[in-house]
């Protein structure tokens, strides 16, 4: 199959309610926010996102978590060492070799691209590959509201005569919020890691349902929903426009000061001569 031969753009409009999009670790499991108190979902975690929705299509997916593996391997280093083509690569030391079969076997690799740095005694590897899909973090369009909530637990995690302390706990979660994010498919990148239109077509789709299979405790089904899929093709490789240009055609703005559900936001979407978008509602 031909690699990619056009550059693509394409922004999503994200809508949280009652959810928590993005725990941040190290602020007790609070929705990310920035210091100015915007929203905001890493990079990180919409890739995964998009990595779930391509097992989901039958890719093939290097990085899977723990929870969503299909193929038994217990770290990154074994499903590598598994490929018979890597191990190859790897025993004759061709770095080149080693990127370009792990871009054959792997879609999210030849997408986003990946560092390939295991070391078992003396030897080693140390491979990186970039990827042609660019994805910025996501942020809302106004500073978030978030609700925290006390939990108990109402049985005994053990066997015993006494009924043990209700042990206290917190949820955190976004009132409501919508959130923008915007990105890139390079073509040059493409090429050298083999990404094709089919890729991309993949990649949109997984965009346009992104939290499908993703329910949890802190995003029950329904609380996260894609708003609108904008989709930039350009008509050569280098691009008609800047990506940063393209993405700034996208405008949401809350229509009173105290926005509550969608209906409180206008969406839309400037126009660029030449260059043709795709929305998805």
């Amino acid at each position: 199959m031909e690699t990619l031969q056009n550059k693509i753009d394409f922004a999503l409009v994200i809508a949280v309610n009652h959810a928590n999009p993005n725990g941040d670790p190290l602020n007790g499991n609070r929705p990310r926010e920035t210091y100015e108190g915007y929203g905001e979902i890493s990079d990180v975690c919409l890739k995964r996102k998009i990595r779930n929705r391509m097992m989901d299509f039958g890719a093939s997916v290097f990085v899977q978590s723990d929870d969503r593996c299909n193929d038994g391997f217990r770290s990154l280093k074994d499903r590598a060492d598994a490929c018979p083509e890597l191990s190859d690569a790897q025993k004759k030391k061709d770095r080149e070799a080693y990127a370009k079969a792990a871009c054959a076997k792997w879609m999210d690799v030849r997408s986003f691209g990946q560092v390939f740095a295991f070391k078992d005694g003396k030897e080693g590897v140390s491979v990186g590959v970039r990827g042609p899909v660019s994805l910025h973090p996501a942020f809302s369009i106004e500073p978030i509201n978030i609700e925290s909530l006390q939990i108990t637990k109402s049985v005994n995690s053990i066997t015993t005569d006494k009924k043990s302390s209700d042990t206290m706990g917190t949820k955190h979660r976004v009132d409501f919020a919508v959130y923008t994010t915007f990105g890139s498919i390079n073509c040059q990148l493409a090429e050298k890691t083999g990404f094709t239109m089919e890729d991309a077509e993949l990649i949109k789709e997984a965009l346009h349902t992104l939290f499908e299979n993703d329910a949890s405790s802190a995003r029950p089904d329904g609380s996260m929903e894609v708003l609108r899929l904008y989709w930039w093709k350009h008509d050569c490789k280098n691009g008609q426009y800047s990506s940063a240009k393209v993405h700034r055609l996208l405008h949401v703005k809350p229509k009173n000061e105290l926005p509550k559900n969608i209906q409180d936001y206008e969406i839309t979407c400037g126009e660029l001569p030449g260059l043709s978008v795709e929305v998805y509602d």
